[in-house]
């Protein structure tokens, strides 16, 4: 049985860091994004290891992995955080064409409400 493509526990061919294949990682190491679910964050610890995988769009992406000892937890959200937070989705939200907010985040290509796009196209 061949190895997975990906397999170096002992990090010789991806520079020092021990790499895995997707889902092949050791217990106790999870992802950033793991980490979060758990309501934790790597709290200033360097990865210890990565995954690797192929990309859809070519060539590998990897993801670092980190020790759940050492993980804190995530801090709480201030209420001047809260209130930056609000003010820059609603910023995302209010077309500058026509100055409403429309409930959902402007598409990036189109910098304007649905509304107001359909109406740019359809008068030119």
């Amino acid at each position: 049985m061949s190895r997975p493509r990906h397999w170096d526990p002992t990090g010789v061919r991806h520079g020092g860091t021990p790499t895995f294949p997707w889902r092949m990682a050791p217990r106790g190491l999870f992802t950033r994004r793991q980490l979060r679910a758990k309501g934790l964050r790597p709290g200033g610890q360097d990865p210890v290891a990565q995954i690797m995988w192929r990309s859809r769009y070519g060539g590998t992406r990897p993801a670092y992995l980190y020790r759940l000892a050492l993980a804190r937890p995530v801090r709480p959200m201030t209420p001047a955080k809260a209130a930056a937070l609000a003010k820059a989705n609603a910023a995302r939200r209010t077309c500058p064409a026509c100055g409403q907010d429309v409930g959902y985040a402007l598409p990036a290509h189109l910098d304007t409400c649905l509304t107001c796009a359909d109406y740019t196209s359809a008068a030119a």
